[in-house]
């Protein structure tokens, strides 16, 4: 479930900046929201680490870390 709430989040993130793209070559700056995209993109990534630190501080995940010497 919480590899599951991590794949979402970060798909959503890849989206805005997806949308961003289309937005920036579609509409040449004539309207904003291609900021507005990009302004979502930094907030659910700014909550996605801000998640991931609370979940570690509170014990509800664990780092498992790469084994010495492989």
């Amino acid at each position: 479930m919480k590899i599951a709430l991590v794949s979402v989040a970060f798909a959503l993130i890849i989206g805005s900046l997806v949308f961003a793209l289309y937005f920036m070559n579609h509409n040449r700056g004539r309207s904003k929201r291609m900021a507005w995209s990009l302004a979502a993109r930094v907030g659910l990534s700014i909550t996605l680490f801000l998640s991931l630190l609370i979940a570690y501080r509170l014990g509800w995940i664990e780092p498992t870390g790469l084994p010495i010497g492989r």
